[in-house]
């Protein structure tokens, strides 16, 4: 039986395949996962030691610069590491947080009024950059839930189809439909 294939699925195999190598370039092993890390350390060290030369809330807000920027990069080290779409999200959230803390700490420069609404207006980013994220995890899972469901539903209907067969013409049509639809 030969399988036709849509315009969508043949372009949808085209990026995929596209992507392998991409994907297997960035694999790397757990040595090189702790050389990125160490490298990192030593930046944010030398970041925070480039901080002691300011004074009062410029200092601050250049050690809270310099945590953000390691927290991130950390995310995204780990994420480079393991290629999960937890972790990948975690990146988001640790741009988030950081975001907000140094936003946060640059509002120190203000008084009364204006800091309580530069206080509000960062939290607001942070608020929304994590919506955002929830939003794509939801979408994502919805996405996924909607494709299981018509895999089972054409599924049905061509282990159906079967059944108007008989002996080994049922059971090559059966074992097609269970290949083509991943329930083997």
């Amino acid at each position: 039986m030969i399988q036709r294939h849509t315009p969508f699925q043949m372009s949808l195999l085209t990026l995929l395949l596209a992507a392998l190598p991409v994907a297997s370039a960035m694999a790397m092993s757990k040595a090189e996962h702790n050389d990125a890390r160490t490298r990192i350390d030593t930046t944010y060290k030398a970041d925070k030691a480039a901080c002691n030369s300011l004074a009062s809330n410029a200092k601050d807000v250049c050690i809270e610069e310099a945590k953000a920027k390691e927290k991130v990069a950390l995310a995204e080290q780990e994420f480079a590491y393991t290629g999960k779409l937890a972790d990948q999200r975690k990146v988001g959230v640790a741009k988030a947080e950081s975001t907000y803390a140094v936003a946060k700490e640059r509002c120190d420069d203000k008084a009364g009024n204006d800091k309580d609404v530069c206080v509000k207006e960062a939290k607001a980013v942070e608020t929304k950059a994590l919506a955002d994220l929830t939003l794509a995890k939801k979408v994502g899972e919805a996405v996924t839930e909607a494709k299981d469901e018509k895999r089972d539903a054409n599924y049905k209907v061509a282990t159906e189809k079967c059944d108007a067969m008989a002996g080994s013409a049922k059971d090559a049509c059966v074992l097609d439909a269970k290949m083509k639809y991943g329930k083997t």
